[in-house]
């Protein structure tokens, strides 16, 4: 039994927008994801028993039943409890260089490696799509997080259309450690504050999807337009946690006035993010911001979109 050990590129969000209510008490969305190369590295093993053990390097990183990881390889277990009983447990290693809590997707990244990475161990073949399918069983993000890329997203975000590349642009992520921000609070709290304006007719609902597909986020991508890309950044949960959390919105700020490309915060944050064309220009922003608050718990990382979601590297 071979050793295998995959990256897991995080995520940031180029568009958000909160549509309405669904059925199953999610929100239906409208987004554009987008890979980038800060990956954490997932190390699956074999170990000689019938249990799933998984370990992490980071200290905030649950370890048990409620790490993605752990869910992932569980689900494997039941879906194929045949190949399960043949192969047996596996030993999870996280090796974490995503930043937690931060709206970048690194819980749900983990669980499509090892998603993907079970398939490749128990030579399952399973097509993309159908891991996918998995994957929207373990969360809303876990279906992009296995394909990776540029993508438009629409029901709660598992519903992916592929977009062109973009590797030629780069990001300035910060964020304050020891600062996190609850996904099913923010959406609780829009749904609170924005609900009366959310669409509930289907013919409506479709219309608003369509009208990403169609728009100038996405015409910006095809035309691959870094400087209106930038302009039309657009995340609605910044309407409630910017004035939640007024570091969040003081990091946003503090962004903008070292003129990038553009600045948002990613997903329900806290993690903030500004624009460049080259990483010359990223790592010139990173050592401004740098100087600008100086913090030792503000976390700067400088990171190039990439095609990537799931990589095999060994």
């Amino acid at each position: 039994m071979h050793t295998y050990s995959l990256l897991a590129h995080a995520k940031i969000n180029l568009y958000l927008e909160v549509i309405g209510d669904r059925p199953d008490g999610y929100h239906e969305l409208a987004m554009v994801l987008q890979s980038i190369d800060l990956a954490d590295r997932i190390d699956l093993r074999a170990n000689g028993t019938n249990r799933i053990q998984v370990h992490c390097d980071h200290p905030q990183v649950p370890t048990d039943e409620r790490n993605l990881a752990y869910k992932a390889a569980a689900l494997m277990t039941e879906e194929f409890p045949d190949t399960f009983s043949q192969f047996g447990g596996i030993d999870i290693t996280i090796h974490k260089r995503i930043p937690v809590e931060a709206g970048l997707a690194g819980g749900s990244c983990n669980g499509a490696a090892v998603l993907v990475g079970l398939d490749l161990m128990w030579k399952l073949g399973l097509t993309q799509i159908e891991l996918q399918e998995l994957g929207a069983k373990l969360g809303s993000d876990v279906p992009f997080c296995i394909a990776g890329g540029t993508a438009i997203a629409t029901g709660r975000g598992e519903q992916l259309s592929p977009l062109p590349s973009l590797e030629d642009m780069y990001a300035v992520l910060a964020k304050y450690q020891s600062l996190s921000v609850s996904t099913g609070w923010a959406y609780q709290t829009y749904r609170q504050q924005f609900g009366e304006a959310y669409v509930s007719n289907r013919q409506d609902l479709l219309g608003r999807r369509q009208r990403v597909h169609s728009g100038s986020m996405v015409a910006a991508i095809s035309h691959r337009n870094n400087e209106q890309i930038a302009q039309l950044l657009h995340n609605d949960l910044e309407r409630v946690v910017l004035p939640a959390q007024p570091r969040v919105a003081q990091l946003k700020k503090a962004m903008q006035q070292l003129n990038p490309l553009g600045v948002m915060m990613s997903g329900s944050g806290s993690t903030v993010f500004a624009l460049a064309n080259s990483r010359a220009q990223a790592e010139t922003l990173r050592s401004q911001l740098q100087q600008q608050l100086a913090d030792p718990d503000l976390g700067i990382w400088v990171t190039r979109f990439t095609a990537n979601g799931i990589q095999l590297i060994r």
